[in-house]
């Protein structure tokens, strides 16, 4: 194939992705925000876009992987990093199979928050247990979760 006939990259838009690429992952739609941001043409900002995911250099999966990898490290459930990686503009199917190359038991990761938290003190009324389960909740433990953990309590 000629390469007289391949769309020209533009180096400026380029340069600046390979910038916040080496910074961090991003997700493709995080990228695209931030170069239209710098006033970069749409039509420059997908074609290199375009190269840096057929090269391997952007990955969707990757970035997922990344988030799930911090998120757990800082005790958040899958409710709240599915919907971080929603918010952050990841299709659904990328979510799952991010989600199914990291194993977690969710039960002892919500276990281990729940400890981190609020250790051994017993819960003292019925206030202090619906505390309890709001902090799991805001930290994306769904209702099964939080029964386990606070029975095991």
């Amino acid at each position: 194939m000629s390469d007289d006939l391949a769309p020209v990259i533009n180096k400026e838009v380029k340069k600046a992705a390979y910038n916040y690429l080496a910074r961090r992952e991003h997700s493709c739609h995080e990228l695209r925000q931030k170069l239209k941001q710098k006033d970069f043409e749409l039509d420059d900002i997908n074609l290199v876009l375009e190269k840096l995911i057929e090269h391997d250099i952007q990955s969707d999966l990757r970035y997922a992987q990344c988030v799930i990898r911090q998120r757990l490290a800082k005790g958040y459930g899958r409710t709240y990093i599915s919907n971080e990686l929603k918010q952050k503009g990841l299709a659904s199917d990328i979510s799952s199979q991010a989600f199914a190359s990291e194993p977690v038991d969710w039960f002892e990761l919500a276990q281990q928050v729940y400890h981190k938290r609020f250790g051994d003190v017993p819960i003292r009324d019925q206030k202090d247990k619906a505390k309890r389960v709001r902090f799991l909740q805001y930290r994306g433990f769904d209702f099964e979760q939080i029964s386990a953990t606070m029975t095991l309590d």
